[in-house]
């Protein structure tokens, strides 16, 4: 479900202790949008079982893209993050450890610096130049 602006979504009944409608939300910081934020209860479910099994913060560095922020970053026009998707820095997590935990999970997507997180249909990995190998 779309939000206009996450400052639409109510707190009564949210069930993601570690995550926050503003930190999925588009940053496009009102070129687009008001900060549209696309609800979807599995979705958070998944990156909440993720942050649990990885026992520390997951940093979100990219959430929801409205159409015009889509566009400024270089974003695909039927990117995942129209709908949802994150990006979330490895940090000092380890690598491998956090992949194999995303995959069971139901995410797909890999990069050199960030793990990308959707729930597409038709599983998908991306590995970009100077990725670590992690197959």
């Amino acid at each position: 479900m779309l939000y206009s602006s996450h400052r639409l979504v109510s707190r009564a009944g949210w069930r993601w202790p570690h995550f926050r409608p503003d930190e999925l939300a588009c940053r496009c910081g009102g070129r687009g949008c008001r900060g549209a934020y696309w609800h979807d209860a599995e979705f958070l479910d998944a990156l909440e079982a993720l942050r649990k099994e990885m026992g520390r913060p997951l940093r979100i560095n990219s959430g929801h893209r409205c159409a015009i922020w889509n566009v400024v970053v270089g974003g695909v026009p039927n990117s995942q993050r129209r709908r949802i998707a994150v990006d979330i820095a490895f940090g000092k997590h380890d690598r491998r450890a956090m992949v194999a935990a995303a995959e069971r999970l139901g995410f797909t997507g890999i990069a050199k610096s960030f793990l990308h997180l959707d729930r597409r249909e038709t599983p998908a990995r991306w590995t970009y130049p100077g990725a670590e190998d992690l197959s």
